[in-house]
């Protein structure tokens, strides 16, 4: 694979042109899913349009909405009310890329309410996770650094000058930023006497002069009086930094599969050429050859497979009952298993999550609380005029799957969809719970 023509702009040809398989592979990767109007809208224009279109904002009446739901959930003070306000977020906002971003840093900088237990500083910290998403990484590693949530989760919240805690000091390097192998143990200890005094007041980040180790430290190859801000950037500025973060983005949007350290060298360059903007980062992989090469490439997330299915059915659900189903299968927002976060890939398919993976979309298929735009999958296939068994398999094919069906799995499909024992309505969820049980309905 040639790293320079795999990160050039993907430019449709008669051999691949733009298809709605393609934008739909574009808004399943930078988003949950497209409708199948968003598809036929996007293949109307040129890729590099669509991605651009992903930056936009949030409309105003639902960013209002969400204001009012929030001000619902902190009075509430039920840090288990946190997960189905996320998933409904995630289904209705217009911003996808944003929100599947912002579910990127969370995955990163892990932190559990589980522990933190306090509705504030966890909306607050999800808060802080999407105003940064697509900007500077720096700001961001600073404003977590600070967030009282994290000092929380990782016990820096009492970082005395006399009793360092090493905990934030270690994640910052092996989790966040640099990776196993870039650091010592040393490297450790002094960068935890950076961050003494640090700490957290009436719920807000404050710091405490009275408990900051003013000596020199010395780490990474420097050495002065540093504080937590002079560590966070010296911490950036260490080249395995910028290669650490290109291959956890690349893992993201682009494939499970190791990439080989020649690919991932043209977005660290990029990342380190504009100080880490993370958002014109994204855009070069969103638009490049290697990320429509990658098709089916990746293994969808258990949120990924329950709130796209939603986005692209244009439904929505219980995310009471989804919050729920998620945590079995191992991917509560706002609850990740520990501050290294969800493995992702391969790890989320083994023979008790793979039925219950199934189970979970027949669960958003027939649970009466989920409300179809289009009064329920009948009245979406007459909405787009896909009227005879063949058009209808293809429709779901389309918004569904990110690799064709076989002719075996599509006889067997169009079985169903003719069966007059059952009324259309059931024909077509028979249909979509049928492809939710194929193996390709696993791949994003």
């Amino acid at each position: 694979m040639n790293p320079k023509k795999s990160w050039e702009a993907f430019e449709p040809s008669e051999k691949t042109p733009w298809t709605k398989k393609m934008v739909a592979h574009l808004y399943r990767r930078g988003g949950f899913g497209g409708t199948y109007s968003e598809l036929k809208n996007a293949e109307t224009q040129s890729p590099g349009d669509v991605v651009d279109s992903m930056f936009a904002t949030e409309s105003s009446s639902f960013l209002k909405e969400i204001k009012t739901l929030e001000r619902q959930i902190r009075s509430g003070g039920n840090v288990s009310s946190l997960p189905n306000f996320w998933l409904y977020r995630m289904a209705k906002s217009k911003s996808q890329l944003l929100e599947k971003t912002t579910l990127f840093w969370h995955g990163h900088f892990a932190t559990s309410a589980e522990k933190v237990d306090d509705v504030g500083m966890m909306l607050d910290q999800n808060n802080l996770l999407r105003e940064n998403a697509l900007q500077k990484f720096m700001p961001l590693v600073l404003a977590i650094s600070k967030d009282p949530a994290m000092l929380t989760y990782l016990d820096s919240k009492e970082n005395r000058k006399t009793r360092p805690n090493e905990n934030y000091s270690r994640e910052l390097m092996e989790l966040f930023c640099l990776g196993l192998g870039n650091y010592n143990e040393d490297d450790i200890k002094q960068i935890a006497r950076a961050f003494t005094g640090w700490e957290i007041k009436n719920d807000k980040f404050r710091f405490n002069k009275y408990q900051h180790d003013y000596g020199t430290k010395e780490f990474l190859g420097s050495s002065g009086e540093f504080n937590g801000e002079d560590a966070v950037e010296i911490v950036l500025k260490q080249k395995s930094s910028s290669e650490f973060i290109a291959k956890k983005l690349i893992n993201y949007f682009v494939t499970d599969s190791p990439v080989d350290t020649s690919i991932v060298r043209p977005i660290a360059n990029l990342l380190s050429e504009t100080n880490f903007d993370v958002g014109a980062t994204i855009k070069t992989i969103l638009k490049s050859n290697f990320f429509y090469e990658s098709i089916g490439k990746k293994i969808r997330s258990p949120i990924e497979l329950g709130v796209g299915l939603l986005r692209t059915i244009e439904a929505t659900g219980n995310f009471v009952q989804l919050s729920t189903t998620l945590g079995e299968l191992g991917q509560r927002p706002f609850f990740p298993p520990n501050v290294k976060g969800w493995t992702g890939g391969r790890s989320w398919i083994n023979s008790a999550t793979l039925l219950s993976r199934v189970n979970m979309v027949g669960e958003l298929l027939n649970d009466e609380k989920t409300k179809y735009s289009h009064g329920g999958l009948e009245g979406l296939v007459k909405h787009y005029n896909q009227q005879s068994p063949e058009q209808m398999l293809q429709f779901f094919e389309e918004l569904l799957l990110a690799r064709n069906l076989t002719q075996s799995a599509k006889k067997k499909l169009l079985q169903l969809l003719t069966n007059k024992k059952e009324s259309s309505e059931n024909r077509i969820r028979q249909t979509v719970y049928a492809i939710a049980a194929l193996p390709e309905f696993q791949l994003a």
